[in-house]
């Protein structure tokens, strides 16, 4: 058949089957053997999303349903294809990749976050990448070390 025949996209069904690529971050791609299964299960996630979009008969709204799916699976792919498991810290002594740190701030909150890759950050659950700022900080640093991060004081506080 001739293309000439072919049903046209409109310019908003095209632009939303063209989505950019997620970036993809420069530093190191370490991850925790929890993390790995993260992504590894996301992208599995993502694969299935592709598959049950493909079955879908109207073209159009089958390249819809698809856009994401197959973006974040090129994502997750490259992701666990780099990922680099750290083995939980040996030792509670020092702040490490994997460590979770409780510790004060000088406006007297009391926050404790597990060191982790990026991909597995979530703040609101209590945990925080490793490139952040504040686990920067905290990185190789003991219970009782005053660090500075934003204009503020962190002091450790326990580490395990």
């Amino acid at each position: 058949m001739s293309v000439a025949f072919t049903k046209e996209d409109s310019a908003e069904t095209a632009s939303e089957t063209l989505l950019p690529d997620r970036p993809i971050s420069p530093h190191p791609n370490l991850v925790t053997a929890a993390g790995l299964r993260a992504l590894e299960s996301q992208l599995l996630q993502a694969r299935e999303a592709y598959e049950a979009a493909q079955k879908i008969e109207d073209v159009n709204e089958r390249r819809r349903q698809a856009a994401t799916p197959l973006r974040d699976a090129r994502y997750l792919a490259a992701r666990v294809r780099t990922a680099q498991v750290v083995a939980d810290p040996a030792s509670s002594d020092i702040v490490a990749f994997g460590s979770k740190v409780t510790f004060s701030r000088d406006d007297g909150r009391i926050q404790t976050y597990r060191i982790v890759g990026e991909d597995e950050a979530d703040p609101k659950a209590g945990s925080i990448s490793f490139v952040s700022p504040v686990a920067r900080s905290l990185m190789g640093k003991a219970v009782g070390d005053v660090v500075g991060v934003s204009g503020q004081e962190l002091e450790i506080m326990a580490i395990a």
